[in-house]
């Protein structure tokens, strides 16, 4: 055992560790019970806030030297900037970065400029943007409006039944593409001096190049047939009904205003989103004192960390996240739920619970509203994961109370049994909604029920890689996780049919890809974990396989890593410098697939090193070093370092192996 490889005269380093990590959490609660970590992304919003303040006019100097102070300090050695910590330059964070700077006044002839530009250019200029990145180079007469992807507001009109709608791709796309429908209608463009335009950001000239985008082979293919779609919009501009045009304008500002009115810390809750509905309510002519676009500016403030020594800016808030797993990580290390800290996190969660029917109800039309954003605010769009966690988090703080899945019908999800109470109640109001959002392959997506439409995904506009809300094997694996925990029953239909979906997106080494963490190794984990609890026979030749690919992954040092890298080149799932968070992923995946009749089963050499590298690097204070990146957000696009994760994930991970071993000391 752990325990055994130290001297027999010190604490016991196990449960050390457990009493400081605990420690750690109750400081960094806050007064109500919640908990919310800084989520940490890469320099590309602090640079679009700079791009923002010079279209509105709206400049603050101070401001605007801490933004630029944020992006200097993130330049690479090679020029450019990245987009998840110790990543090689990207296009769409150097061009942001370099237009940032020069828009603040650094010439282009110093040192620091000129390898951005070298960067730029090397990585191919503007042409290899993004369109989300073009369109805010349009806004500023970087980027020539006729080559971007037209945003017909008619789509909104489009009904709801109809093949294609705002409602068949994902929700933070709709988000963004709604006030992006208002901004190609204006067209917005604040024209700057020529001595900060981007000329030398086009590898072939601004004005000699083609910059449409190009016909695909074969001839006859989706993306040729939107790309005739966005060619023949650009001709009718000119001819466009103007009743119909008025007519959709004012459906999408009516959308807009419902969407980031009360119940909303801004449209989505998200940067992207929230930036791009200031500059729509702008060019729809709101001024700065109505106090919708007031309220508006002050959501998106409300990202801003002022730190003297780094100003940033997140990308949302994840107090409910953070809070629901710090919640079950103090319980599973044997913190009681009769503790003060454990009573208020639960008496927030419950308060934060979504009773309206948001966006969701579109696409299933489940009755009765319920689950759990990821924000403080987001009533239109709770997400699946963070109601699987809050519902687990629930059950760690108040084991005794009922689910009431005895009862639970599978033809409809009404028949439970009646609530002994209103904690009981929410429960199984919540347990109803996440069960119904089970999509036709037999997995869960984090927002939307059946959001798969693959051709959607050649849409001129969708080349930020995530328009589609496709099922998810690690969110599903957890759905499993949460109902073995609550005693939901295996045999139920729906629970095969989840099985299934896992056995059948398993890669032939044995992993699992992981959508909302980094990467393999989060995926794996997390469905090992959910086989687990469901009643799974962790035996399985099948299930063997992925315990073996993640031993096969450990480092030299006992523990894991995983870079953003693998996303783009899957030949190197489960290869990086060992993390705190990823390694109590990969813990938690093995004491999973360990025979659990055995308690020695745990004293393996894998699980014993990983263990050792746990102990080893925590801090004095009870946290964890971890500068790397593992969170996602979109694949090959768009990362977060979530910074709760090097404190509550190694605690659970911790508590795991304690259990296991029957070394866990509760209070």
């Amino acid at each position: 055992m752990i325990t055994e490889t130290f001297s027999q005269t010190e604490r016991d380093p196990l449960q050390d560790a457990i009493l400081r990590a605990q420690a750690n959490l109750f400081r960094l609660q806050h007064g109500d019970g919640h908990w919310c970590g800084e989520l940490i992304v890469d320099s590309t919003l602090v640079s679009d806030y700079i791009a923002y303040m010079h279209w509105a006019n709206e400049v603050d100097p101070v401001l605007q030297e801490k933004c630029v102070a944020h992006i200097r300090r993130r330049q690479l050695p090679d020029g450019g900037w990245n987009i998840y910590e110790n990543g090689p330059s990207e296009i769409n964070a150097t061009v942001k970065a370099y237009f940032a700077l020069k828009l603040a006044g650094h010439a282009p002839n110093l040192p620091w400029m000129h390898e951005a530009r070298a960067a730029a250019i090397r990585l191919g200029g503007i042409p290899r943007m993004n369109t989300y990145s073009k369109l805010y180079l349009a806004l500023l007469g970087q980027f020539p409006w006729k080559y971007l992807p037209t945003v017909p507001p008619e789509m909104l009109l489009f009904p709801k039944w109809l093949f294609f709608n705002i409602y068949q791709m994902s929700s933070w796309t709709r988000a963004m593409l709604i006030p992006l429908a208002i901004l190609n209608h204006f067209q917005p463009t604040r024209h700057l001096p020529s001595e900060v335009a981007l000329h030398e950001l086009y590898p072939a000239g601004s004005e000699q190049a083609d910059l449409r985008p190009r016909w695909r082979k074969p001839r006859l293919s989706w993306p040729n047939f939107f790309l005739c779609c966005d060619r023949l919009l650009k001709r009718l501009r000119p001819f466009q009904i103007k009743p119909l045009r008025r007519r959709a304008l004012r459906k999408c500002e009516a959308w807009l205003l419902e969407h980031i009115g009360e119940g909303s810390d801004g449209l989505g809750a998200i940067f992207p989103a929230m930036l791009n509905s200031i500059l729509a309510l702008k060019a729809l002519g709101y001024s700065n004192s109505h106090p919708v676009l007031a309220k508006a500016k002050r959501d998106f403030e409300g990202l801003f960390v002022d730190d003297p020594a780094d100003f940033r800016i997140q990308p949302c808030l994840s107090p409910v996240w953070d809070t629901a797993i710090t919640t079950i990580a103090l319980a599973d290390s044997g913190v009681p739920p009769t503790h003060d800290a454990l009573q208020r996190s639960e008496k927030w969660l419950l308060s934060k619970e979504v009773r309206i029917r948001g966006d969701w109800a579109v696409q299933n039309p489940h009755p009765e509203a319920s689950g759990w954003a990821f924000e403080y605010r987001n009533d239109y769009y709770p997400d699946t994961d963070d109601t699987m966690m809050v519902l687990m988090a629930l059950r760690a703080a108040r084991p005794d109370v009922d689910f009431g899945v005895t009862n639970f019908s599978e033809r409809k999800n009404t028949h439970l049994a009646p609530p002994a109470d209103e904690r009981s109640a929410v429960y199984q109001r919540a347990l109803r909604w996440l069960m119904s959002f089970q999509c036709r392959d037999g997995g869960w997506a984090a927002f939307d029920k059946n959001v798969t439409k693959k051709w959607l995904e050649d849409v001129p506009f969708a080349d930020h890689n995530a328009i589609l809300d496709p099922t998810c094997s690690d969110l599903t694996g957890r759905v499993l996780e949460l109902l073995g925990k609550i005693g939901f029953p295996r045999n139920d239909r729906r629970v095969r049919r989840a099985i299934k979906l896992i056995q059948r997106t398993q890669d032939s080494d044995g992993s699992w890809y992981g959508r909302w963490g980094v990467n393999y190794v989060y995926g794996t984990w997390q469905i090992l974990r959910g086989l687990r609890c469901i009643g799974e026979d962790m035996r399985q030749p099948w299930i063997v396989r992925a315990r073996e690919w993640l031993e096969s992954c450990q480092n030299d040092d006992g523990g894991w890593g995983e870079t953003c890298t693998s996303y783009d080149d899957p030949t190197l799932k489960g290869r990086g410098p060992s993390t705190p968070s990823q390694t109590a992923w990969a813990l938690m995946g093995l004491i999973a697939a360990t025979d659990g009749s055995r308690p020695a089963a745990f004293d393996c050499d894998s699980i014993r090193r990983g263990i050792e590298f746990l102990i080893a690097r925590q801090n004095a204070d009870g946290s964890w070093p971890e500068p790397e990146t593992t969170g996602t957000g979109f694949p090959c696009v768009f990362y977060l370092k979530y910074d709760m994760y090097r404190n509550n994930w190694p605690l659970m991970a911790l508590a795991h192996y304690a259990t296991a071993i029957g070394a866990l000391k509760r209070d």
